[in-house]
C-alpha cells in the first residue's frame, strides 16, 4: 500500500442501527460529519459520547477482502458501517496525519476499533479479526465535497 489511495464506496445512515445507504458523492461539514449521516445528525448509537471523533469513519477494502479470504466472513458493501471504503492506502498510518479527499481536508484521530455493538449489528464474527484493522476515525477540518474514485492524498 502507498500514501495515496482512492475512495471505492461512500455510505451514510440517518439513524443508529439502520441500514447504510450507498452514495456516489457526499458533502462533509467541518466539525460535524457527512451530511445526512447519523453522527452529523446526532442520532448515532455513540453520539452522546464526546470522547471519540465520529465525523467520518474509513475502512480499507483490503481488510474487507481479508475478512472474506482468511476468516470466511463475507460482507456486503457498507455492512461494516464505515462511511468510506478505500483502496490502496494504509489507514492506520494516517492517525495524527492530515489528508485530503476531494475538496475536504481531514485529520486521522484514532483507529476505528470494532466493538460488540458492531458485531451484533453485522451478525457475523468480525470483532476479533478487525482488532487494529477496523479502519480509521477522522475529523473534518475543512468542509468539502467527495465522490467515488476521489484520490486520497496525505498532506502531512
Amino acid at each position: 500500500m502507498t500514501s495515496t489511495g482512492t475512495v471505492r464506496a461512500i455510505h451514510i445512515a440517518p439513524a443508529a442501527g439502520v441500514a447504510m445507504v450507498a452514495l456516489s458523492e457526499a458533502d462533509g461539514i467541518a466539525g460535524v460529519g457527512l451530511a445526512g449521516d447519523r453522527y452529523a445528525l446526532g442520532t448515532g448509537h455513540w453520539s452522546a459520547d464526546p470522547r471519540v471523533d465520529r465525523e467520518v469513519t474509513l475502512i480499507e477494502d483490503e481488510q474487507v477482502d481479508q475478512l472474506r479470504t482468511a476468516h470466511g466472513v463475507d460482507l456486503r458493501d457498507g455492512e461494516l458501517r464505515r462511511n468510506l471504503t478505500t483502496v490502496g492506502i494504509d489507514l492506520n498510518a494516517l492517525v495524527g496525519k492530515r489528508f485530503r479527499i476531494g475538496t475536504m481536508l481531514l485529520e486521522g484521530t484514532r483507529l476505528c476499533e470494532p466493538c460488540v455493538y458492531l458485531q451484533g449489528l453485522v451478525g457475523k464474527p468480525v470483532l476479533a479479526p478487525l482488532v487494529h484493522h477496523g479502519g480509521l476515525r477522522a475529523r473534518i477540518l475543512e468542509s468539502g465535497h467527495i465522490a467515488l474514485d476521489d484520490v486520497i492524498v496525505v498532506v502531512d
